[in-house]
């Protein structure tokens, strides 16, 4: 059993707060800990903090939760440190979508621009990234950065290189794929093993066992004869279409965002136009808008329960533990409990074949009170590779360099690695007319060097 100090940056969001706080209370080898909530939402922290220490209370769970708007208070003798927090809300993200569609940008394999790691709000986050960590360093240099929030490819990368020496490690629940795919296949979770190479958002199931034995048939069979039936009946499929598609002419099956129905869903062409897109049945427009309304929901969900104190929470949240990776991957160093987790870190001893190893990528570790060791992965085919070096490394390389450098052309050269890029003229007049929008008056002097 560990008593440890949690720190969880941005705790705002209070659903994803309560999922936190809900594995916490559900992991008998943390109870004792004390879990500092911050975020510079006055009104947003303390939904969040009624709602999460209610929860624990009602689950006996014997934790102290904190709340706080100051990061440093926040992060004083931490030992974890969760980092959830967006610098830019929501409606920033719209509003440069907005002004890209008017000139030519469209949602499916835009990685840059139509998704939520955009340029504009990338720079934002990789501001705090960096103050987060310098502040630990300062308050807590021995506390381990469980980095969450996007863009994790480009914040895990960027950290590595500029803090070597600070614990950082990049998590993505987006493995978490494979769970639902299993359940599809009517496989047995805890009986299958799996592999899962490749850079954050672009990760590759290049190994996949059901009880020792190979599991790829198992889904070949089920695309021939369960696929038809199954597309026909949902509306939103965990096996997509597409998904199998690819599947098919690489040899290897896309997980979690990798080709999802997201603004960034891999590979463009199938999303090259409105009739292309419907017959591969991809919707990125529903999606986003079921997204964003979802937060929304959950978010007055969240004001109307903190209002209602008679409401007993562990009703309406189960207390069962979700997926996310960060209470089991801190039990596993605060306890010494030897497990394996999938993480973003350096590539530094060629984890994935063909990746740069000053870059990150997204892989199993074997974590315990010993640290993240990196295991290293089977190789995945090379145009698998070459398209993750042209349609990620590329990209965040030249954003990593602009944003250190301030280079504006260099920023250019980020927005004509998208596909919807025809011309440096069009990359321009999106980028002047992004850095026109009132809020971004910071942005664009960092960019006019």
């Amino acid at each position: 059993m560990a008593e440890v100090r949690i720190s969880i940056i941005g705790a705002g969001s209070g659903a994803f707060s309560l999922s936190l706080i809900k594995d916490l209370c559900l992991t008998p080898n943390l109870a004792g800990s004390v879990v500092s909530m911050m975020d510079i939402d006055h009104a947003r922290l303390d939904a969040a903090h009624d709602i999460c220490s209610r929860y624990a209370a009602e689950l006996g769970a014997r934790l102290k939760i904190e709340k706080t708007p100051d990061r440093r208070t926040s992060l004083k003798g931490a030992d974890f440190v969760i980092n959830t927090a967006l610098a830019a809300p929501h409606d920033r993200l719209h509003d440069g979508w907005e002004i890209a569609r008017k000139h030519g940008y469209r949602l499916g394999g835009s990685y840059h621009i139509m998704y939520d790691e955009a340029f504009w709000l990338n720079y934002y986050q990789l501001r705090l990234m960096e103050s987060i960590t310098e502040d630990m360093l300062e308050l807590c240099p021995d506390a381990w950065h469980l980095m969450v929030a996007n863009p994790v490819i480009t914040g895990m990368t960027h950290l590595a290189r500029r803090y070597p020496q600070a614990k950082t490690v990049g998590l993505c629940h987006g493995y978490s794929h494979i769970f639902r795919i299993a359940e599809i296949l009517g496989l047995a979770r805890d009986r299958i093993t799996y592999q899962m190479p490749g850079v954050n958002h672009f990760v590759w199931l290049n190994r996949f066992h059901y009880e020792g034995r190979d599991a790829f048939p198992i889904l070949d069979k089920w695309i021939e004869e369960k696929s038809a039936a199954y597309w026909a009946s949902e509306t939103n499929p965990v096996i997509r279409k597409k998904s199998v598609d690819i599947y098919r002419h690489f040899g290897v099956f896309p997980i979690g965002d990798t080709a999802s129905w997201s603004g960034a869903a891999w590979p463009w062409w199938y999303h090259s136009d409105a009739e292309t897109e419907h017959s591969w049945d991809e919707r990125p427009i529903e999606g986003w808008n079921d997204y964003f309304s979802g937060v929304k929901k959950a978010a007055a969900e969240f004001q109307r329960l903190s209002a209602d104190p008679s409401i007993k929470l562990s009703h309406v949240y189960k207390p069962v533990l979700s997926d996310e990776p960060m209470i089991p991957l801190v039990e596993s160093i605060a306890c010494d409990i030897p497990r394996v987790h999938i993480v973003n870190i350096k590539n530094s001893n060629d984890f994935v074949p063909g990746i740069p190893k000053d870059f990150e990528v997204e892989i199993p570790a074997l974590c315990s009170a010993g640290g993240i060791q990196g295991i290293a992965t089977g190789s995945l085919p090379n145009r698998v590779i070459g398209h993750a070096i042209r349609d990620r490394v590329v990209p965040v390389e030249l954003e990593l360099q602009a944003h250190l450098h301030g280079d504006r052309e260099l920023l250019t050269e980020l927005v004509m690695t998208d596909h919807w890029t025809t011309s440096k003229s069009q990359a321009n007049a999106l980028i002047d007319d992004i850095f026109e929008l009132p809020y971004h008056k910071e942005l664009k002097r960092h960019y006019s060097r």
